[in-house]
């Protein structure tokens, strides 16, 4: 009589992730899959509050990298007002360049009055507008409350971008602001050399296919005592209070007392 061959072995059992594993490994099945794993769900489109968790959380990056950048521009720029070399001004100095009216301005033209100078350009569309408006409020509140101060003080515009402010462009420019604004410009020169003594960065940006570009450049308001000599620096994220305080105080110290 002869014996039975001995019964198959039972089917081995794998779990669900090796099984998965092992069609995928094979080339014959669809690896891991909702229908072989079902504790891995299908994610749908992000949702619109993970969008704005996400716009926030950039917009707060951003702020933050402003508002340090704000930070320290107005820690060297007072390092850079309260340090001297030979009795001199870090920044600053001789300059010479043209009025609307064609006719030669240097730092000497403007002995006994104060300054309030602004590097821009006239085709900048937001930040020069935004910071010429601010110094005309500062000097349209100073001449309510201190008359006498306000008289000594000149708000001065420089052009960093000569090759399109022409004397006709910084003319029509000049009708939308304060009427007590100085605009000046000059040959390329005359405008980088300025520019260098004053630590004013200037980079023009690329080109548009129309030939138009932007200039970006520091954002600071050099203010000058009646001498010729800077007095104090003011930022973009001061505000016209600010500002207008900073000027009484400096106008009144016994150094640059107004009687």
């Amino acid at each position: 009589m002869s014996s039975k061959p001995p019964p198959p072995p039972p089917p081995q059992k794998l779990s669900v992730a090796a099984a998965a594993k092992t069609a995928a490994g094979s080339g014959k099945g669809p690896g891991f899959t909702a229908a072989t794993t079902p504790y891995i769900k299908d994610r749908g489109p992000v949702s619109w509050p993970s969008l704005f968790l996400v716009a926030i959380a950039a917009s707060s990056l951003v702020a933050y990298y402003n508002i340090e950048r704000e930070r320290r521009l107005e820690s060297a720029m007072g390092r850079v007002v309260s340090s001297e070399s030979a009795g001199k001004p870090a920044i600053g100095g001789p300059w010479s360049l043209i009025d609307l009216e064609g006719e030669l301005v240097t730092n000497v033209s403007f002995q006994g009055k104060w300054l309030l100078l602004y590097f821009g350009f006239a085709r900048c569309p937001d930040i020069c507008p935004s910071e010429m408006l601010k110094i005309a409020r500062v000097i349209d509140g100073l001449k309510e409350t201190h008359p006498q101060l306000a008289s000594k003080l000149v708000p001065v515009f420089v052009s960093v971008d000569p090759a399109r402010d022409s004397l006709t462009a910084l003319k029509e420019y000049a009708k939308d602001f304060h009427p007590d604004y100085v605009f000046l410009t000059g040959s390329p020169t005359q405008v980088q050399d300025m520019a260098k003594k004053y630590r004013v960065y200037v980079s023009k940006a690329e080109e548009t296919d129309d030939g138009d570009y932007l200039v970006d450049h520091s954002i600071v308001v050099y203010f000058h005592d009646d001498k010729g000599e800077l007095s104090d620096c003011f930022t973009q994220s001061m505000r016209p209070k600010d500002i207008s305080e900073k000027i009484v105080e400096k106008m009144t110290t016994p150094e640059g007392l107004i009687a």
